[in-house]
């Protein structure tokens, strides 16, 4: 069984190693082939060695994301901020509805979460896609903080931010009655 095996792998490899001819047909183009044609001069072309690439070791990357995610839950952010709020003017959102990004560094783990903190309480649920939407926040002012949480515990939490939201209302004013 064994010469027969090695027989077939000696066979498939022959056309890897077959000559390559090149010649210019009637019509002056130059025609690369297999096999040389009869009755005209064909230059046997020369290849330059094929590139190989040795395989690289295979790394457990479950294993290795694992022990980055627990590095990274231990190591603090540099940086831990919101953005896309004004501090120094009134948010303008008439439904109370807006959107605020979290900007980290260095980025967070795939196990890492953001969570809003409004007015010292949570709001909305987790997300490890920034940015994050408020919804019907009331006119007034807040204040907004995130914090980074991993497998449910808190890692690191920002400053808190303070903003005011402005809600125009449009109603009719009262009529007044003349006299």
């Amino acid at each position: 069984m064994r010469p027969l095996l090695a027989c077939l792998l000696l066979a498939l490899s022959l056309p890897a190693a077959a000559q390559i001819y090149s010649y210019t047909d009637a019509n002056g183009n130059r025609v690369f082939t297999n096999e040389p044609p009869q009755g005209s001069n064909a230059e046997i072309v020369q290849l330059p060695p094929t590139n190989t690439v040795s395989a690289q070791p295979t790394n457990n990357t479950s294993t290795n994301n694992t022990a980055q995610d627990a590095n990274a839950m231990d190591a603090p952010f540099s940086v831990l901020q919101l953005t896309n709020l004004p501090t120094d003017e009134a948010m303008r959102a008439n439904n109370g509805t807006f959107s605020v990004g979290v900007n980290t560094l260095p980025d967070l783990a795939a196990s890492q979460q953001v969570q809003l903190i409004l007015d010292g309480q949570p709001y909305g649920t987790p997300s490890s896609n920034p940015p994050l939407q408020l919804t019907n926040i009331p006119r007034g002012d807040h204040t907004l903080a995130v914090q980074v949480l991993s497998g449910g515990r808190v890692v690191q939490q920002s400053d808190a931010v303070t903003f005011t939201v402005q809600r125009v209302a449009l109603g009719t004013p009262k009529a007044t009655p003349r006299n």
